[in-house]
C-alpha cells in the first residue's frame, strides 16, 4: 500500500490498516526510525469490553465489542483465520 507525505508534513494511515489495528481518530502512535524505514507503532490498546447480546435479525446470541470496535470485512475475516493455528 502507498500514502503520500501532504505539504503539512501529514501521512494517512490506510482504511485496511486501520481498520485491522482497530486505530480510532486521536490513539497516539511513536514514529522511529529503523534503518531506512519508518516504523508506526500504536502505544496504547484500547481495551474492549466484549459481552453476548442477542442478534436483532437472527435471535441468536453474538460476541459483541460494541459499536466503536473496528470493523472488518469477510475478506479480513478469512485473512485473520488463515494465520489462525
Amino acid at each position: 500500500m502507498f500514502t503520500r507525505v501532504s505539504t503539512k508534513g501529514q501521512v494517512v494511515v490506510p482504511s485496511k490498516i486501520r481498520r485491522r489495528l482497530g486505530l480510532q481518530p486521536g490513539d497516539p502512535l511513536e514514529a522511529k526510525i529503523e534503518g531506512q524505514a519508518i516504523v508506526l507503532t500504536p502505544q496504547k490498546a484500547r481495551r474492549r469490553k466484549a459481552q453476548i447480546v442477542s442478534d436483532p435479525v437472527t435471535g441468536l446470541p453474538v460476541l459483541s465489542a460494541g459499536v466503536t470496535a473496528a470493523k472488518l470485512t469477510s475478506a479480513e475475516v478469512r485473512e485473520i483465520l488463515a494465520e489462525f493455528p
